[in-house]
């Protein structure tokens, strides 16, 4: 892995190569290793390396075509480059490096944007054309590099990490109204937008290309799931095999030290299980251990380690959370809550510890339908199935109001079920989902905010993905908006920053470009079949694992959070939320926040998953917007 930053001088005629060095230099936890910077009168370019392939100086970026016409800053893999640089080699073209990024320059030669097509990986990369005068860059299929861009007043810029382009001068910090309640509802802020006005995310599988002092931004690739294999299950099942060995063996390949996250759950050790059948030697293990046996996963990891009698390593997460929690949060520049960014880290912090790479379970609930929202989602769309719309949209928005008079647990899931069933079911996966409820919002939020925000809900985001999807199956559709939206907003992104907060390159077979298409092709009833999810994953994974790991009761990467803020955090939290806020003062009344802080110190109501979207909120706020 890597940084990259940059910025055209069109516009922007002060910047010198010192800007270019502050830019690397923010970024350099991505790429500690080697550092580049390019300058012409035209762009700027700088790149922090992350040595993974040819460890040579060979290897450094910025990376220049023969001819020195093509700069190219890259970060990432491109997992079938052996391939493309054999054919390359065939058609003529020679070859100063062992690295895929020389690969992407003779491509781009040959095939212009197109040679988007040809590259399976995880990338983010930009391309200056100095024959064309035009930048060229572009994101891979689902997001797991990421990209932002600045685009303000004929001004442009791009980096790794947000952080980088605020180093530039005269940057606006505008924070966008809309962002901060789409970050409220899904804990992230989802493309293109940024926290910031006039800083946006490149989309996955998108290219932008800055030419002429314009810009035009395409999209390459989408997955597809309205085109369903017909072949049986066992068909499927062994196809499934043989692509999550290829998928795991193509991402072992690498020159310095390279090992796996354990946690014992269904995707990672069957990872692990891909791993050790391809290993001459034992893969290297990481977990991560909870105090709170509810949240502890270490002991089925420890099964899947002594099975393929691995070199397991285990880090408990206690007393040291506190200690190093800004520290983690400094390392999202804007604001993010899913609350297992914290083991994230330390996992992350430990198997750097051993190894460069480390190659995780990640994609499989999203590509194969694992997580418990869908059941929750299956459940209520076949109710709704069983009530006329007219009665649904009539009575059922009454029944809710009744229920959210109380703050009952039961009470406020009874509400959410029947507002969930009076709408669409696009509509109904967003509010059963959401991390703040319609309430709950309009309780905290100041008069002034919600004048502005208008009409404004962040469902749209989620209505609008799933609408995209081709076909009439829902729970393709469901997934579909998944892979869209909480994949890349979400969980790509806390694996992103908290390994290379650590200088840690992950990599994901089960979000290989083929697995997903294929993933994409199997019926649905295939993966979540009568209330069992991930079948047939967990079907080809049966030769490879026990019961106990393959049919044992999903927890996902939790934490603890109910308690923490009752103990272990609530000092500091007491103090960005309570004593000290400036960020939440902005958007909220402060008298409600500190009524749900009382409530949950008290034991009368959870607002534990609120709290924590607020403490990263005033968090981020005073590091990049209150500094």
């Amino acid at each position: 892995m890597c940084g990259i930053a940059g910025f055209l001088t069109q516009n922007y005629p002060q910047l010198s190569e010192g800007h270019l060095l502050d830019m690397g230099n923010s970024i350099q936890h991505r790429g500690p290793d080697a550092k580049g910077e390019y300058l012409n009168e035209h762009v700027g370019l700088c790149h922090r390396r992350l040595s993974i392939l040819d460890l040579t100086e060979a290897g450094n970026q910025p990376m220049f075509s023969e001819d020195g016409s093509i700069a190219i800053v890259f970060n990432g893999e491109i997992y079938n480059y052996p391939e493309l640089k054999a054919e390359l080699a065939e058609q003529g073209a020679s070859f100063r490096s062992t690295t895929d990024t020389e690969v992407i320059i003779h491509l781009y030669q040959r095939l212009g944007t197109d040679c988007l097509a040809k590259l399976n990986g995880m990338f983010a990369f930009a391309i200056w054309d100095n024959k064309q005068q035009s930048l060229f860059i572009a994101r891979d299929r689902l997001g797991k590099k990421p990209l932002y861009y600045l685009s303000h007043e004929g001004r442009f810029a791009f980096a790794s990490e947000i952080k980088a382009i605020l180093t530039l001068p005269d940057v606006p910090k505008d924070v966008r109204v809309d962002a901060v309640y789409d970050f409220f509802a899904y804990q992230y802020v989802p493309d293109p937008k940024s926290i910031f006005k006039h800083i946006h995310k490149l989309p996955p599988a998108h290219f932008l290309v800055h030419k002429n002092n314009a810009l035009h931004i395409e999209q390459y690739w989408d997955v597809d799931f309205s085109s369903v294999k017909q072949q049986d299950e066992s068909t499927l099942k062994t196809q499934l095999q043989t692509l999550a060995q290829a998928c795991t063996k193509r991402r072992m390949l690498s020159d310095v030290p390279l090992g796996a996250f354990l946690s014992g759950g269904v995707d990672s050790s069957g990872v692990v299980a891909m791993m050790a059948q391809a290993s001459t030697s034992p893969v290297k293990t990481c977990t991560i251990a909870f105090d709170d046996e509810k949240y502890n996963e270490a002991e089925f990891a420890q099964i899947v380690a002594k099975q393929y009698k691995t070199e397991h390593h285990e880090f408990l997460v206690s007393q040291n959370v506190t200690d190093t929690l800004e520290h983690i949060v400094s390392f999202f520049d804007e604001p993010f809550a899913d609350p297992s960014l914290v083991p994230t880290y330390f996992v992350s912090e430990l198997a750097r510890q051993a190894v460069t790479v480390a190659i995780a379970g990640d994609g499989g609930d999203e590509v194969f339908a694992g997580y418990q929202k869908y059941n929750t989602d299956d459940i209520e769309n076949r109710l709704r199935s069983k009530f006329p719309s007219w009665l649904r949209r009539s009575c059922f928005p009454l029944l809710a109001k009744v229920f959210s008079l109380s703050e009952n647990t039961f009470m406020r899931k009874a509400c959410s079920l029947f507002t969930s069933l009076s709408v669409s079911p696009a509509m109904g996966f967003y509010i059963t989902n959401a991390q703040i409820k319609d309430k709950q919002w309009h309780e905290l939020v100041k008069a002034d905010v919600a004048n502005s925000l208008g009409n404004y809900h962040p469902s749209k985001f989620t209505v609008e993905t799933y609408n995209k999807a081709k076909g009439e199956d829902h729970l393709a559709k469901i997934l579909y908006t998944d892979i869209k939206t909480y994949l890349p907003g979400g969980i790509l992104v806390k694996v992103d920053r908290m390994s290379m907060a650590n200088s840690l390159e992950v990599r994901a077979p089960l979000l290989d470009k083929e697995m997903l298409e294929f993933a994409a092709s199997v019926p649905s009833y295939l993966k979540f079949n009568k209330g069992e999810k991930k079948y047939l994953l967990k079907e080809a994974f049966k030769p490879y694992l026990p019961d106990d790991i393959l049919y044992r009761k999903k927890m996902g990467f939790s934490v603890p959070l109910a308690n923490w803020f009752k103990n272990e955090i609530k000092p500091i939290a007491q103090k960005f939320i309570i004593d000290n806020p400036k960020g939440l003062p902005q958007y909220f009344k402060m008298d409600v926040v500190n009524r749900y802080w009382k409530q949950h110190q008290e034991g009368s109501a959870d607002h534990s998953n609120l709290l924590w979207s607020m403490l990263m909120f005033e968090m981020w706020w005073q590091r990049y917007v209150d500094d």
